[in-house]
């Protein structure tokens, strides 16, 4: 099966303790897509500019990345600058430039369009919802962040009625809810709509909150020997996770708990290098060596 995604592509400059990447290829939907990709074909979805490098788009095709959704437009690229602190969790936006990604209005093409997955990459929820309707996905799957938590409550509220999952990060799921315990706060996102609830808990790992009231799995993240740039992260513990899904022939809570560890696996390789360059280079063999990596690490 394949995966339809639909979310930012840009031009990211990020500053970290190992050092500086300038205007690197970076965005949301090329983290996931390249992490899903491992998997099975994947539908990429956005926008770029007249200045966005062939050389990125070449890449992309060359990982089995569809990218006829990908539009090109007059103006400049969407850009993000980015500098981590020493602590690695932390990092102040020194810039956000959204050029043509402003206008973005997805347009999914027929292949795209009948793909049986579909991820919602963090992006506007009334641009989510147009999506949703042009999809006959089967699957769908949805981002967000505390901007349009806090902004467009009500559009967000009418996405989340008619996904299947939603990934987020703890103070998001407590700013979603309304309540700090995160299980609580998983009580009540599925009551919103979607039965299944990813917690991204950066370097403490993640929680997954099953359809049932006693499916619980964590995972904790795997300890690196170092961490060049964090950037893409999640969008590629997205990526793993939705990509694996794709290929289970049904969507159980045991089949849930293995994407987990592929989504954490693809984390991981992406915080190696700076941008998505780890990614691009990564194999099945090193995929398959790592999720042993974390049976290992949590089986006792």
């Amino acid at each position: 099966m394949s995966i339809t995604v639909v979310g930012s592509v840009a031009l990211d400059t990020v500053e970290t303790p190992s050092g500086k990447n300038i205007e690197g290829l970076g965005g949301a939907a090329v983290y996931f897509s390249l992490a899903a990709a491992n998997f099975c074909p994947v539908h990429l979805v956005g926008i770029i500019g007249d200045d966005f490098p062939e050389r990125h788009v070449r890449l992309l095709e060359s990982k089995q990345i569809n990218t006829d959704g990908l539009e090109r437009a007059p103006g400049k690229t969407f850009r993000w600058t980015g500098r981590y602190h020493d602590d690695i969790n932390e990092r102040d936006t020194l810039d956000t430039q959204l050029n043509v990604f402003a206008d973005f209005h997805p347009k999914l093409p027929q292949a795209a369009r009948e793909a049986a997955f579909l991820f919602l990459g963090n992006i506007h929820p009334s641009l989510q919802r147009e999506v949703l309707e042009q999809s006959r996905r089967r699957f769908a799957g949805v981002d967000t962040m505390n901007l349009w938590i806090n902004t467009t409550p009500d559009d967000l509220q009418d996405v989340l009625k008619r996904v299947d999952a939603i990934f987020v990060n703890d103070s998001e799921a407590r700013m979603l809810s309304g309540v700090h315990d995160l299980r609580q706060a998983a009580d009540l996102i599925r009551a919103m709509g979607p039965g299944i609830v990813v917690i991204k808990k950066g370097e403490h790992g993640c929680l997954l909150f099953g359809q049932e009231a006693d499916q619980v799995f964590a995972i904790p993240a795997l300890p690196l020997e170092s961490v060049a740039d964090p950037t893409g992260a999640g969008d590629s513990f997205a990526g793993g996770f939705m990509g694996y899904l794709a290929t289970c022939e049904s969507v159980d809570f045991d089949a849930l708990k293995r994407a987990v560890v592929y989504g954490s696996v693809l984390a991981s390789f992406t915080c190696e290098a700076f941008g998505p360059d780890r990614l691009i280079e990564v194999d099945a063999d090193q995929i398959a060596q790592r999720y042993a990596a974390f049976k290992a690490l949590t089986s006792f």
